[in-house]
């Protein structure tokens, strides 16, 4: 029998090698990867499903690769600490409030103004949008899955009826992050405290009312302590969330991974701005069925209201220029959509 030559037995040695190579190559690229998930909304919540039905759609699509533990309602990081927590790595992923952490994230705080908000789905779609315009700094220390934002800001107050800003004179009201700015101009007293220990202040007394959208009427139950809706539309603010991942988390995933998950992100964008629409009717219906009142207010004194908020735009404008970031032209992006949408012609790949 005649010896194999050496050349040959290198060639097939190779071939063997790289064959064994891909398929541990293979095998690595689908490490199963387990992460936490960390939300303030309790589970009961819509919000709170959402992420939830999130975790599972990337477990599905990821073909098992990447595995959550989702975490709800204030368990594994309290809602103040959330992003510094994906940060850091307390929890891999994180949703929470952008006004959770005042400050810190100056250009996108233009959501929270009073701009007339008219709806979950708009603010949900510009929110996002106003990212991809801008790709803001402030939010580089993390991995951006997707933003999303409430319906229509209103005033919520306990048997006091407000019609005009004199009603408002003194009233102490639950008012998050900056948005404290539109309720001080309006002439209550803002008080600052996170969602979870809303209820409680309310039921006790420590406020006589609170800033928020028609969902939280049913989603936290705020209808329960609560008397009046003041429906004043024209000054209607929203609120940023976000959903983060820890850096590093992010990058040690697969390609493969890393495309199902932005597929999923900007689908469940645009759920969870649905989402808020949805609850916000749901949210008049339980409150209207409690008893409570929506108070509408006059045009003319509508009118008033807007004007004296003005200084809210003025202060974020000042606070941007002074952070060097763009604030005079994501306002003006946030206004030019809003006039797209007054017109009714309104589109975004996030609707």
């Amino acid at each position: 029998m005649k010896p194999v030559p050496t050349r040959i037995v290198s060639l097939m040695l190779g071939a063997f090698l790289l064959s064994a190579f891909s398929v541990l190559s293979g095998s690595a690229s689908a490490k199963e990867v387990n992460l936490t998930y960390s939300n303030f909304f309790p589970p009961s919540h819509v919000q709170s499903k959402l992420a939830q039905s999130w975790c599972e759609a990337v477990e599905k699509r990821t073909n098992g690769e990447v595995k959550i533990s989702y975490y709800a309602g204030n368990t594994l990081v309290k809602a103040a600490q959330i992003y510094d927590g994906v940060v850091t790595g307390r929890t891999d992923i994180g949703m929470s409030c952008l006004l959770y952490t005042r400050g810190r994230f100056p250009l996108m705080d233009v959501i929270n103004l009073p701009f007339g908000n008219p709806s979950g789905r708009f603010a949900t779609a510009v929110f996002n949008e106003l990212y991809d315009q801008f790709k803001p700094a402030e939010l580089s220390d993390t991995k951006v899955m997707f933003l999303h934002a409430h319906g229509p800001g209103l005033i919520h107050t306990q048997k006091k009826e407000v019609k005009t800003m004199a009603d408002l004179k003194g009233l102490k009201l639950r008012s998050p992050g900056s948005v404290a700015g539109m309720i001080k101009a309006l002439g209550a007293t803002p008080v600052s405290m996170p969602m979870p220990e809303v209820y409680q202040a309310l039921q006790k007394g420590v406020v006589e009312g609170a800033v928020y959208p028609e969902e939280t009427n049913k989603g936290w139950k705020m209808g329960e302590v609560t008397d009046y809706t003041i429906a004043c539309y024209p000054t209607a603010y929203s609120v940023g969330f976000f959903v983060v991942m820890n850096q590093a988390k992010w990058d040690a995933l697969s390609d493969g991974a890393k495309t199902a998950i932005q597929a999923i992100n900007h689908e469940w964008a645009a759920k969870h701005g649905a989402a808020w629409d949805e609850s916000d009717y749901e949210g008049v219906t339980f409150s209207l069925g409690l008893g409570n009142a929506m108070i509408g207010i006059a045009p003319d004194e509508a009118l008033r209201w807007k004007e004296a908020v003005t200084p809210v735009f003025d202060t974020y404008l000042e606070k941007t220029e002074k952070r060097g970031v763009p604030g005079q032209e994501a306002l003006k992006f946030l206004n030019d959509r809003l006039d797209t949408y007054n017109q009714g012609n309104f589109e975004s790949s996030y609707l």
